[in-house]
């Protein structure tokens, strides 16, 4: 057994007892040895699995996002909403949840969206942010141009939402806030049937450019050099990142940091920059990381957004890159 082989398995022996914590930890601790009670077990199959499998999940699909745009775009500081998913989704979530604001001044009720209304709003925004990113990208043969486009996208959608804000009612403008500050334990076993999809869905993209990313680290020029369909390679990686970031927005919110720092974390110590090592190992770490995060805010005297924690993890790390590339 060669050492990446030993760290992967510890990664993975890591992530099944953090799983097993994440499960445990809250309000009520559920003992692992013990047998549970029916209050106890309707907690577990309710609310802590669907937590605990969502941490996994959005852990490994934001940190493999932001991996593969900072080998994109060659940029240390890319993440996976730098192309304006997250502003997409937070427009499309701001549109449903601010028709409150319009049904209450109209008539003498107040419009309260589903639960499930919020995610299908953030999927529809993320994608339709998604499918500019996607048009621009066929007519422009430059990765910064692509960025900056993207930038300029999501600066425009985060434009929008402020100025929804300015005629929301405060129950409208609480629910919105509510959703941006991110939140695992709001997804549900019926909002798996469609988030586990999307992610799948993302990574079969990720697969597709999993051998071009490896001659991409050297230059647009160096992969076209070797035969690699640039354009292609680019459009599979804007699509794996559109699925995975936005799916994972639109059932969690925003999530800070974690797809920024996670691929640093991975390349640091596994010692290489091989996609088919880093990958995997990014996702792993990635999930490792969201089960802290989480097992922090369980145990936390009143409740943490996830994104908050998220931050007190991925910020110094961020600090860190750029001291050491200065």
């Amino acid at each position: 057994m060669n050492k990446k082989s030993g760290l992967f398995i510890g990664l993975i022996v890591l992530l099944a007892g953090l799983f097993c914590l994440d499960v445990c930890s809250g309000s009520m601790w559920l003992s692992p040895w013990g047998e549970l009670n029916p209050m106890e077990q309707n907690i577990l199959h309710a609310i802590r699995l669907p937590k605990a499998i969502t941490a996994v999940l959005a852990g490994a699909s934001l940190s493999v996002a932001g991996l593969i745009m900072q080998t994109l775009f060659r940029n240390p500081l890319a993440g996976p909403y730098t192309l304006g998913v997250s502003s997409g989704a937070s427009l499309g979530v701001a549109l449903l949840t601010m028709l409150s604001a319009v049904s209450y001044q109209i008539s003498a009720f107040s419009f309260q969206p589903s639960a499930f209304g919020i995610p299908i709003a953030a999927c529809i925004g993320a994608t339709m942010v998604l499918l500019l990113v996607l048009g621009v990208s066929r007519r422009v043969t430059s990765n910064v141009s692509l960025l900056i486009v993207g930038m300029m996208f999501g600066s425009i959608a985060g434009a929008l939402v402020s100025l929804l804000q300015n005629f929301a009612n405060p129950d409208a403008l609480k629910l919105f806030i509510v959703w941006t500050l991110g939140s695992l334990s709001s997804v549900g076993w019926s909002d798996m049937q469609l988030m586990i999809p999307i992610l799948l869905l993302g990574g079969v993209f990720v697969l597709l450019s999993l051998k071009p990313l490896n001659g991409l680290l050297l230059g647009e020029d160096y992969a076209r050099g070797i035969g690699i369909n640039v354009t292609r390679t680019r459009l599979y990686i804007v699509l794996a990142t559109g699925l995975l970031a936005g799916g994972v927005t639109a059932f969690c919110g925003p999530i800070a940091f974690i797809g920024v720092a996670v691929p640093h974390i991975a390349r640091g110590i596994f010692r290489t920059t091989n996609h088919r090592i880093t990958i995997p190992a990014a996702a792993l770490i990635g999930g490792c990381l969201l089960l802290v995060c989480d097992v922090l805010c369980s145990l936390a005297i009143y409740p943490l957004p996830i994104s908050t924690v998220s931050a007190l993890f991925g910020a110094p790390v961020i600090i860190w890159i750029i001291l050491k590339k200065h």
